[in-house]
C-alpha cells in the first residue's frame, strides 16, 4: 500500500470540488423552482435560500387556507382545539352523530353520520333494528376525512305493521343517537 500524501490531497480536492459542484447544481435547481418577483439578477446564495424558505412558507399557508375552504364547502366543521375533552381524547374525529330514517314501502333506510370516535353507534343501531324485528338487507359505510357515513337498508315486518313499526324504530333510533351524542 502506497502512502502518498500528494495522492491523498488530490483525492480530497477532487471530492471537495465534486461536492461543491453538486451543491451548486442543487442550489440552481432550487432557485429555478422559486418564482422571482424581479428578473434574474445576481442574488447571493443566502438571499436565494431565504427567498425559497419564504416561498415554501407561503405555499404551506395557502394550502392550509385551501383545506379550510374545501372543508367549509363540504360542510365539515372544524372543532375547537382540544377544549372540553378529558382523559386524553383529542378533538380529531369528534363530530356529533346525526341520523336520518326514511320509510320506503316496507323498507327502512337508515343513514347514520358519525365521527371516527362514534364507531360503536353502527353496532348499536343494528342491534336496535334487530330488537324491533327489522331484517337487515344491506349495510355499508364510507369514510370522508374524519366523518363516517353508514347506510343501513332493512325490511320491516308485515305491510299492516310497517307504518307503526317504522315510526317506532325511527323514534328509538333518534332518541338513541341524541342521548349518546353527549359523549
Amino acid at each position: 500500500m502506497e502512502n502518498n500524501p500528494s495522492s491523498s490531497r488530490t483525492d480530497r480536492k477532487t471530492i471537495e470540488r465534486n461536492r461543491r459542484n453538486q451543491m451548486k447544481a442543487l442550489y440552481t435547481k432550487l432557485n429555478s423552482l422559486v418564482p422571482h418577483r424581479t428578473p434574474m439578477e445576481a442574488t447571493s446564495l443566502p438571499d436565494q435560500l431565504d427567498e425559497a424558505a419564504n416561498y415554501i412558507k407561503r405555499l404551506q399557508t395557502n394550502l392550509e387556507k385551501m383545506k379550510e375552504r374545501k372543508d367549509s364547502l363540504m360542510g365539515i366543521e372544524k372543532p375547537p382545539s382540544n377544549t372540553g375533552m378529558s382523559s386524553g381524547r383529542t378533538m380529531e374525529g369528534f363530530r356529533s352523530p346525526q341520523i336520518e330514517v326514511r320509510e320506503i314501502g316496507s323498507a327502512l333506510e337508515v343513514v347514520l353520520i358519525t365521527g371516527l370516535d362514534f364507531q360503536f353507534m353502527f353496532n348499536e343501531t343494528i342491534r336496535l333494528l334487530h330488537e324491533e324485528g327489522a331484517e337487515i338487507v344491506s349495510a355499508s359505510f364510507s369514510v370522508v376525512h374524519d366523518t363516517v357515513f353508514h347506510t343501513i337498508h332493512s325490511k320491516v315486518g308485515d305491510s299492516d305493521q310497517v307504518g307503526n313499526g317504522a315510526a317506532r324504530i325511527s323514534e328509538r333510533l333518534k332518541k338513541f343517537v341524541h342521548d349518546d351524542s353527549a359523549f
